[in-house]
């Protein structure tokens, strides 16, 4: 139910139709087609890791909306961004663009390319009448789960800085397409947040929840659960109510270890546990 994409920019296209990993490499097979025309492309690491299952952004949101076009009833799916523009270090490594308000801007045509008003829940959307977001979202804004079945919703999942630049002049993000990462609940955007140690930020989760907003944490990170064996985190994840836990081991990666996470019962989803004093969305 969730995806995360990291994205660079491209505006031009063919900043990375032959990227620094492949040269270190000495060349080798590679379809740099997707790479030559303009738009934001998805690489974990710019310009050394830069196989991606899908190489730009418009064809990860084609691929998540056939298949929701062939599964119309599924759960609202979350699909997170991570906006890279630090720079990569390696020499030689091409220089990433700025995340500006020209790039915000872009992120939100892109999405809004693929997925039109009727797939997409939007800030607009759950903040309807109220004078926030984050009022909204504290009164029971978030569409119910019937409704929301068949959408998919975006967070860029960022720090403040970002954040405040996606906002900027407005406070509920107003026309944007995406909800943002933030812990200031207070904030009139407070609608979702990632919090991914669900240990240590078990009552950071409890007050979120408990305002209404749409929680991710994670089961496992860094692969230190598949190499230990320890599923302490993952009990804690799916005992905290978040909404969204994210896990790097739908099936195990039998060369560290047979870890894996699956829901308690199995399946694809579940009513949360409900955390003491939190209202939980659906």
């Amino acid at each position: 139910r969730q995806l995360e994409l990291d994205l660079v920019r491209d505006p031009d296209g063919g900043r990375w139709a032959r990227p620094l990993g492949l040269r270190m490499a000495g060349g080798g097979d590679y379809d740099a087609g997707p790479m030559a025309a303009p738009g934001l492309k998805v690489m974990h690491v710019p310009d050394i890791d830069y196989r991606s299952v899908c190489a730009t952004f418009r064809a990860c949101l084609e691929e998540v909306r056939a298949w929701s076009d062939r599964n119309p009833d599924h759960l609202p799916l979350l699909i997170m961004m991570n906006l890279k523009d630090g720079q990569i270090t390696v020499p030689g490594a091409t220089p990433l663009l700025p995340f500006d308000g020209a790039g915000m801007d872009e992120l939100d045509a892109g999405i809004r390319e693929v997925f039109g008003p009727t797939r997409l829940i939007t800030p607009d959307q759950v903040r309807g009448g109220r004078p926030t977001l984050r009022e909204a979202v504290r009164r029971g804004g978030w569409p119910s789960l019937g409704a929301a079945r068949g959408k998919v919703f975006f967070a860029v999942d960022e720090g403040p800085q970002k954040v405040a630049l996606y906002s900027q002049d407005r406070p509920s993000l107003e026309g944007r397409a995406a909800f943002v990462n933030t812990d200031r609940f207070d904030a009139p955007y407070a609608a979702y947040v990632t919090l991914n140690d669900p240990a240590k930020d078990a009552l950071r989760i409890v007050e979120a929840l408990g305002r209404g907003m749409v929680v991710r944490t994670r089961a496992d990170a860094d692969t230190i659960e598949a190499r230990t064996g320890d599923r302490g985190r993952q009990a804690a994840a799916f005992a905290s109510g978040a909404q969204y836990i994210s896990t790097d081991y739908m099936i195990p990666d039998l060369r560290l270890s047979d870890y894996v996470v699956t829901l308690p019962g199995g399946g694809t989803g579940r009513l949360a546990p409900r955390a003491a004093g939190a209202k939980t969305a659906p």
